[in-house]
């Protein structure tokens, strides 16, 4: 018996996941909503995936000396973990706290970081920020590392305020001022990593955080309006349950989970488009002190989630992986799993490069005309051969559902897809395609129709959105 709308289950997979197949969407809407909601808050209750395959196939998983590979391991994991949300929401802090490989250098602490974001993503701030204070990669990308007792440096100090906690400002409010930015800089003196062994010839020994407490500035100091003598974990207890801090963060969950806002520099002065959402959003934050579980458990059941299906233009990894969970087309760490980080950099997204620590511009800046023409080339090239492994699950489903007319195949075909929903100029072009094809001399059979509409189908402006 269907419990929940399947339509609806696959607006929650593309959003808490990367998209679901039809016969997944299937079994899962025998179950109530809130239960498929709790299944994915609760990453911990399943198995995590096996990667050993990986690296029996792809020696160059243990070559340390390029991040390449590793880039293609990861969308490997999201394409095939079992722990759907577990995996979108680290790639969420990704985007939040966006780091850098290249100023380091030093791999190891990128996929360590992103390991750590996987472990802590569904905890709360004041975890995440002390993880994050803590990292090695975080701590050399802003230079923390060179933030000396006698010789501050700020840079890190202040991108923990304006980027990664409490913001600029919304609605045109301040925050926090200059002095604020000048004494977390000092409270974090002495929070550094030990130097990493050369990766030749010792192999991938990431660095450790350390605290050097005679290198730490234990002056008086005065933050968002407190005096004391400051540590790094003092400034994070004042941070988190800043008012400020909940809209920012909040903001950015609605931004990646919900609909697409104006870039992250333009949110002191354009406000939310749906502030009532941010509201709800905020006031979980505030009375939870940044539980992230509750506050997704909040979204993901709220209206304003469910009332926004394809409101959000997907990112190049997001099509990606989407479109190869429904083709069954990365089920196997083939040949072609390292290539796909750099399939992403051309749609414009090179995953542990962000082009800057503000991070990737989204929503429609994710498309031009070149990247447009790249999606359109991967999303075809996935269905092009015919032999994409989920092809025969759907052949045998629409099959199961008799003689079809053009506009019931390409129905079944959106359905296939994910329950993808189409312009009403699109869909008429495409159903005409459709009986122009079924009409042909030499009858095509049910795959050959199938390939060629669903094609039609993730070529179109429509299949962007998610």
């Amino acid at each position: 018996m269907v419990k929940t709308d399947p339509s609806l289950i696959a607006h929650l997979y593309r959003r808490a996941g990367f998209g679901a197949s039809f016969q997944e969407l299937k079994t899962l809407s025998g179950l109530e909503y809130t239960d498929i909601v709790e299944n994915l808050l609760n990453p911990e209750t399943i198995d995590p995936m096996e990667t050993d395959i990986l690296r029996r196939y792809h020696l160059e998983l243990n070559d340390t000396d390029s991040i390449v590979p590793q880039k293609g391991e990861w969308i490997f994991r999201m394409v095939n973990t079992p722990r759907t949300l577990e995996e979108k929401m680290t790639l969420f802090w990704h985007y939040v706290f966006a780091t850098g490989a290249g100023k380091s250098m030093h791999y190891p602490a990128s996929t360590t970081q992103i390991s750590m974001f996987r472990r802590v993503c569904l905890t709360n701030m004041k975890t995440i920020l002390m993880e994050l204070s803590k990292d090695p990669a975080m701590n050399f990308w802003l230079d923390n590392c060179e933030n000396h007792k006698g010789e501050p440096n700020e840079n890190w100090g202040r991108e923990l305020l304006e980027l990664f906690s409490m913001g600029v400002g919304m609605d045109n409010s301040i925050n926090y001022t200059e002095d604020d930015v000048k004494v977390a800089a000092r409270a974090f003196t002495g929070w550094t990593f030990t130097q990493p062994l050369s990766v030749y010839p010792f192999g991938a020994y990431p660095s450790q955080f350390v605290y050097k407490n005679e290198d730490h500035d234990d002056g008086m100091m005065t933050f968002l309006g407190h005096e004391g003598k400051f540590n790094g974990n003092d400034i994070l207890d004042m941070i988190i349950p800043q008012p400020a801090t909940a809209r920012f963060i909040c903001r950015h969950m609605y931004t990646f989970f919900v609909a697409d806002e104006p870039q992250v520099p333009a949110w002191n002065i354009v406000p939310p488009q749906d502030p009532e959402a941010i509201k709800i959003l905020t006031d979980k934050y505030e009375e939870t002190n940044g539980d992230i579980k509750e506050i997704m458990r909040t979204l993901l059941t709220s209206t304003f989630f469910k009332e926004s299906r394809f409101k959000k233009i997907k990112s190049p990894v997001e099509l990606m992986v989407g479109t190869m969970k429904i083709a069954k087309t990365l089920e196997f760490p083939g040949p072609t799993l390292v290539g796909l980080a750099n399939t992403a950099v051309a749609m414009g997204q090179n995953l542990m490069y962000p082009p800057t620590v503000e991070g990737w511009h989204t929503g429609r800046e994710w498309i031009d005309a070149g990247t447009l023409n790249e999606r359109i080339n991967f999303a075809v090239g996935q269905f092009d051969s015919g032999t994409a492994p989920g092809l025969d699950e759907m052949v045998s489903e629409i099959n199961s559902r008799g003689e079809l007319d053009s506009e019931g195949f390409v129905n079944s075909c959106l359905e296939l897809l994910g329950y993808v929903e189409l312009g009403e100029e699109t869909k008429e072009t495409i159903n005409e395609s459709f009986s122009s094809l079924s009409s042909k001399e030499t009858t095509l059979n049910t795959k050959d129709k199938l390939v060629t509409t669903l094609q039609q189908i993730v070529s179109s402006v429509d299949y962007q959105f998610g």
